[in-house]
């Protein structure tokens, strides 16, 4: 990998650090912007303008992902799969530079995405996918790390394997 990925510009609303609703573990959550789905109810309405937020580079999003402590890193959104290109190299120099684990938030489901050859390749680097449009009449109180029922907490690399969805297991 060239260092030219860190000029790859991307769309995002911010960067939280030390979250611990947003996968397993405390998290440093990458917020892009641009989303499709405009699910009703949506907890971050605010994401869904793909020119919200401000413009900035993977090298930056990636100093700043590696200056915190935190091993581990959710991508959501908005959409992260809207902008999986850039996303593809930023996962990609975390994975091979860092220990740290990737989940991604995604409206769309395992089967749209694996279906799609630029899609899946981000997918491929991620280690947990929470699938679906957020529901508002399937929402249930204290779910955790999904808004709704019918979204899944899916294992990516089990998944690949199986070629079929896999469930996550968490530890309780």
């Amino acid at each position: 990998m060239t260092s030219d990925w860190k000029d790859i510009k991307i769309q995002i609303m911010n960067i939280l650090n030390s979250s611990s609703v947003d996968g397993t573990g405390f998290r440093d959550v990458l917020f892009v912007s641009g989303c499709p789905h405009r699910c009703e109810d949506c907890h971050n309405p605010e994401t869904w303008d793909y020119d919200a937020g401000i413009q900035t580079t993977l090298g930056e999003v990636y100093d700043k992902l590696c200056q915190s402590s935190i091993t581990n890193v959710t991508f959501s959104g908005g959409e992260p799969f809207e902008q999986s290109w850039a996303l593809y190299h930023l996962a990609l120099a975390l994975k091979e530079n860092t220990n740290k684990t990737i989940w991604i938030y995604s409206g769309y489901t395992y089967e749209q995405i694996v279906f799609d050859k630029e899609k899946r390749k981000l997918l491929e680097l991620c280690d947990v996918l929470v699938d679906g449009k957020y529901e508002k009449d399937n929402t249930e109180l204290n779910l955790r790390f999904k808004g709704s029922l019918n979204q899944r907490i899916i294992d990516i690399k089990a998944s690949v394997k199986a070629l079929k969805p896999v469930l996550f297991e968490m530890e309780f």
